[in-house]
């Protein structure tokens, strides 16, 4: 049969570097993950335990497409306890993680042909959903020397319908305050175009905690999920506020091409939502502030100081041009000689990309600690020896 044209996208390179270290393990390899951003503790406690009862209990068929009540209306308390927000449940809907919201959004939000910008780095899926949906991704490149920071005018002077932009970002780890977002959010509302807060790292700070878009409007759309923060990647359980004009538009999409989130996942979101699973989740955030510290310190240590330290999330995004010109090379290469999986640049940024590796430190720390014993002594053996790839 004939594939589409919309079926080209590229692939999502940090799978395959996955499923390079699972080979490798397979083989007896002990390979160190610092590939993927999965935190390496399960669902808290009072999400599993709701749905060990849940399974007893419950037959878990079919929800609302927009989730369950309860579930929406712990949602919204969720944004009154962090942001002193004052959210109607009615504009929460519960989506198969951020990946169906992003789906869910930007079918809601443009018509085929148009620009959408995103920013370079940035997390590689929005521009493959956006060509498979028919949509010209528009990267808008950001720098380390200004913390990869989108500035008010990439946007403002952008030929484009509309931007999504996270904060803290994937793979960088900048975190924008008030008035950088709010910058971002004038400079789209202004000239009538639609804005994407993807805010599923919110949670995980290392200073100040993250700014919601919904502090500055309410006509935006936010994306969020249990996956980072809450530890939930393979439950596959997100949500996303909108306007309430558009509640019923993306209910109609969701129902037709989801009918609804997985339920039991959306039983064990409610438990984790719980005051009982607040020490828990806190305590993960302590366990990747060390580790950060770890990644950061070693890194320095090795010489790779080009980098901006990240304020939020869990991963450091740094440049490489001195070892190689090739980032999946030298991945691959780290990964065969050192052990540790890590990723490419390229999957954030195809135009500069090939310059930069992304780590990350979502692991226990003593995973994280080898990792860089590891990579320290990779580092120290290129030091004296001929640069890669002729850099």
């Amino acid at each position: 049969m004939q594939n589409s044209t919309r079926a080209d996208v590229d692939p999502f390179i940090v799978m395959d570097v996955m499923e390079a270290a699972r080979r490798a393990e397979a083989a007896g390899r002990d390979i160190i993950h610092m590939e993927v951003g999965q935190p390496g503790t399960a669902a808290p406690a009072p999400a599993r335990q709701a749905v060990a009862a849940a399974l007893e209990q419950d037959a878990l068929g079919y929800t609302v497409a927009l989730g369950l009540p309860e579930l929406r209306a712990a949602i919204a308390q969720l944004y009154g306890r962090w942001y002193d927000v004052d959210l109607a449940p009615d504009r929460v809907i519960v989506t198969a993680g951020s990946s169906a919201a992003f789906l869910l959004a930007f079918t809601a939000l443009f018509d085929a042909g148009d620009r959408v910008g995103v920013a370079e780095p940035g997390y590689p899926s929005y521009r493959q959903i956006l060509k498979a949906l028919s949509l010209t991704p528009v990267g808008l490149p950001t720098h380390a020397e200004q913390g990869h920071r989108l500035p008010p005018a990439a946007l403002a002077e952008a030929d484009i319908r509309g931007a999504i932009v996270a904060s803290p970002n994937n793979p960088t780890g900048t975190m924008l305050d008030h008035a950088e977002l709010g910058g971002l959010i004038e400079a789209c509302q202004s000239r009538g175009r639609s804005f994407i807060s993807d805010e599923i790292y919110h949670g995980l700070h290392y200073g100040a905690r993250a700014v919601s878009a919904l502090e500055i409007s309410e006509d935006v759309c936010v994306i969020n999920s249990f996956s980072k923060y809450f530890s939930m990647t393979g439950w596959r359980i997100g949500w996303m506020v909108v306007p309430e004009p558009q509640v019923r538009v993306i209910e109609r999409l969701a129902q037709n091409m989801f009918i609804c989130a997985p339920h039991a996942a959306q039983v064990a979101a409610l438990g984790a939502l719980q005051p009982e699973a607040e020490a828990e989740l806190e305590a993960n955030r302590a366990v990747y502030a060390a580790n950060r510290k770890l990644v950061i310190d070693g890194l320095t240590a090795a010489g790779l100081t080009a980098f901006a330290p990240p304020d939020g999330a869990f991963y450091v995004y740094a440049d490489v041009a001195h070892l190689s010109a090739d980032s999946r090379a030298l991945a691959a290469e780290i990964l065969a000689e050192a052990g540790v999986a890590l990723t490419p640049g390229l999957d954030f940024d195809p135009h500069r990309g090939h310059r930069t590796i992304r780590l990350s430190y979502a692991r226990a720390t003593g995973d994280i600690a080898e990792g860089m014993a590891r990579l320290a002594r990779f580092f120290a053996s290129r030091a004296v020896s001929a640069p890669m790839n002729g850099s």
